[in-house]
């Protein structure tokens, strides 16, 4: 399992996870949708103590990864392959552009 504390302009919003069984759930935190229940990620994940799953990668956070030569380029630094969309976006994704930021959770099996 790996996982990610998503931050929102500097303020914890919730938490990503990729399952061992590959599914994807992300989480807002109670203390956030308590305390800014209008500022969500994206209009397709309004603030809610609801936990979004899906199978893949949520479109939002892919589309925070890398693209084109830029992808080459941090697969290659990262030594992730370019397929491992959760690896990628763990890796590069820290501070990204936009107000949005992952940070990835370090967990004892690791």
């Amino acid at each position: 399992m790996r996982s990610a504390s998503i931050y929102y302009d500097q303020v914890l919003a919730g938490t990503l996870m990729e399952t061992d069984e590959g599914l994807y759930t992300f989480a807002y935190h109670s203390e956030y949708v308590h305390d800014f229940p209008d500022q969500y990620l994206t209009f397709s994940m309004p603030v809610t103590e609801k936990v979004y799953m899906e199978k893949r990668l949520f479109p939002f956070f892919e589309g925070l990864i890398p693209e084109g030569w830029l992808l080459d380029i941090a697969s290659k630094s990262w030594k992730v392959n370019p397929n491992d969309r959760m690896g990628l976006l763990l890796a590069c994704c820290e501070n990204c552009i936009g107000a949005v930021s992952v940070i990835p959770d370090q967990h004892d099996d690791e």
